[in-house]
């Protein structure tokens, strides 16, 4: 059994399974996926309640994990997306009701001018990837993404089905909230929310932080999407299909809000608990109740034409109710990220939380390691 790292933070005596699980996570983890380091963070009612975290920021061993290290989380950001486009919608600039078309007109070609907001963020759109063979560096051209996107026929009828859009939601709720709002995605986030804050959230990375970034061990298996086909293949499988070519300095700086944020736990749960407490962070209002409720309502329920679930979707958010994966309320939201990462809100008990690791796992949604921790936590509520 491998020895556990010493562990840092703050855990109340109440919390004291948490931090064993996490521990435990470290020297006998489900499935072998032992950590090399991780961060587990916990509001309750907005307030950091547990917050911890163990382990090497590199894979040498050499460079402590400490409260400093960001983390890149890809797909869980999209939480953080959620919320910048309810920001939008709160303020006047979007409805959910919208039609995209009414904001971007060139986004209505081929049959996707009566694609709403609403079922855009919910992975409707039929756009989870290209219809042809691109290049792995057409990513880093936003303009190329956005012009073949919004002119390429969906792979199913939009509106009809969920089929979740791993990278390209991050370019068209980038795009929409740019031309309502007028500023980039991660501008806003830094001006709106890091800034006044002090939020170590990045989408797009200066290279003056990427001496803080710890580096990841990738999944020694692939996912398991099951049985494959054209829609599958253009949303993960395609040579296409996610960002490459140009190094990870070029990645980490571009906007990609679906798949490149970098940040702590620590406040990926203080974002993620605007949700929990009704629309507050650090009890200063920064959204309304309706507007959350129309954030996290249930936009569509049934099986996912990329993912193999069952999902409900809310307009950016992956809802608990069928999943389980976010503790045991249906209406918690959140999001997953590869290889293993997360964040959710559960209103019901004013709690947010985030995981961060760099062991990476091969499983899509509900990392066994996060699970390990969510359930002493809500032991101890």
């Amino acid at each position: 059994m491998t020895q556990a790292p010493e562990i840092h933070g703050l855990c109340p005596a109440r919390f004291n399974a948490v931090k064993d699980a996490f521990a435990a996570n470290f020297t006998d983890a489900p499935e072998g996926l032992n950590e090399l380091a991780a961060r587990f963070s916990v509001t309750i009612d907005g307030e950091v309640a547990v917050d911890l975290w163990a382990g090497s920021a590199d894979l040498a061993g050499n460079q402590p994990f400490t409260e400093e290290t960001l983390v890149p989380v890809f797909s869980t950001g999209k939480a953080v997306m959620a919320l910048m486009i309810a920001r939008c919608v709160d303020k006047g600039l979007l409805s959910y009701d919208d039609r995209v078309a009414d904001h971007w007109p060139a986004f209505g070609a081929a049959g996707k001018d009566r694609l709403t907001v609403g079922q855009l963020m919910s992975h409707q759109s039929g756009l989870p990837g290209f219809d042809g063979g691109v290049e792995p560096d057409i990513w880093f051209d936003r303009q190329a993404v956005l012009d073949r996107l919004a002119a390429q026929t969906p792979l199913w009828e939009p509106g009809t089905a969920s089929g979740y859009h791993p990278i390209t939601i991050g370019y068209l709720a980038g795009e929409l909230f740019r031309i309502v709002d007028g500023r980039s995605m991660g501008t806003a986030l830094r001006e709106d929310f890091a800034q006044p804050f002090d939020l170590d959230l990045w989408i797009g990375l200066p290279e003056s932080e990427h001496g803080r970034v710890a580096q990841l061990r990738k999944p020694a298996a692939a996912p398991d999407l099951g049985p494959i086909d054209a829609i599958k293949k253009a949303a993960f499988l395609d040579r296409g299909s996610a960002p490459g070519g140009r190094g990870s300095t070029e990645w980490r700086m571009a906007e990609i809000p679906s798949a490149n944020l970098h940040g702590t736990a620590k406040d990926l749960a203080r974002m993620m608990s605007i949700v929990a407490t009704g629309g507050a962070l650090d009890d200063l209002p920064v959204l309304s109740e309706r507007t959350l409720a129309e954030a996290a309502r249930e936009r569509i329920h049934g099986q996912d034409k990329v993912l193999p679930y069952v999902m409900s979707w809310a307009a950016g958010f992956t809802r608990n109710a069928g999943l389980n994966i976010f503790g045991p309320n249906p209406e918690a939201v959140g999001h997953c990220g590869w290889g293993g990462s997360m964040a959710f809100a559960d209103p019901a008990t004013g709690i947010s939380a985030a995981y961060v690791m760099t062991r990476q796992s091969p499983h899509l949604i509900g990392d066994p390691r996060a699970l390990r921790l969510i359930k002493p936590l809500y032991a101890a509520l």
